[in-house]
């Protein structure tokens, strides 16, 4: 198991909307439409700073996302955070937040995590979607899987967000990659430590993880 630092006080919206459909394949081509809508985006996302309790506003285009029945779509992503997880209703009464248009949204505070994870510098960022029967036990089993990819993968960051209200992931962690997003996937797959252990403790908890794989447009 990994280290643990102390959780973020903030709170957290997670957004993801569907903007062009990715494709079949698990890499998302650059899109005129999409690169449209991430203007709009970044524009809604210096407003949004503006307000007084938002701490900062993240966009992220998807890069890779690998094709796993009922996973997310989500070609572009938006992640503000603000200055507690009791000022997200404020945030979300504003009209810049409603202007963003969301597919989905996700409400969260962070309930445990790995170093600081600088969503300030460029790079591959992961969100990984964990479904499962038992939320509270999720978070357990995330926990036990954590000296895996710290020691394997090299990552070493990751933050665990719940959410505030019921949503269809027990858990979204958000974690800084140290190499780009096909190296990530392939350290994992082709280690046989990942499905023996990886996998299977996930399996045995009627658990799955469903990642994408993004680079921010502005950080």
């Amino acid at each position: 198991m990994a280290t643990f630092t102390e959780p973020s006080p903030r709170g957290f919206l997670y957004l993801g909307l569907e903007v062009v459909a990715p494709g079949p394949g698990p890499f998302v081509r650059r899109s005129a439409e999409r690169d449209t809508e991430v203007a709009g985006l970044t524009e809604l996302a210096e407003a949004l700073e503006k307000v007084p309790e938002v701490a900062a506003v993240h966009v992220y285009r998807a890069v890779m996302i690998p094709p796993i029945r009922g996973g997310p779509r989500f070609d572009l992503a938006v992640l503000v955070e603000t200055t507690s997880p009791e000022d997200i209703s404020a945030v979300r009464s504003t009209s810049h937040y409603r202007d963003i248009g969301a597919t989905f949204a996700m409400p969260a505070r962070n309930v445990e995590r790995i170093g600081r994870t600088d969503a300030s510098r460029p790079g591959t960022m992961l969100f990984n979607h964990f479904t499962a029967p038992d939320p509270d036990r999720a978070v357990a089993v995330w926990q036990t899987l954590t000296g895996w990819y710290t020691d394997k993968t090299g990552i070493d960051n990751s933050t665990a967000l719940v959410p505030l209200e019921e949503a269809p992931y027990a858990l979204v962690n958000y974690a800084r990659l140290p190499d780009g997003p096909g190296r990530f996937l392939f350290q994992q797959l082709l280690r046989p430590s990942f499905h023996r252990f990886v996998r299977a403790r996930l399996a045995a908890h009627d658990m799955k993880a469903m990642p994408v794989l993004c680079e921010p447009v502005r950080p």
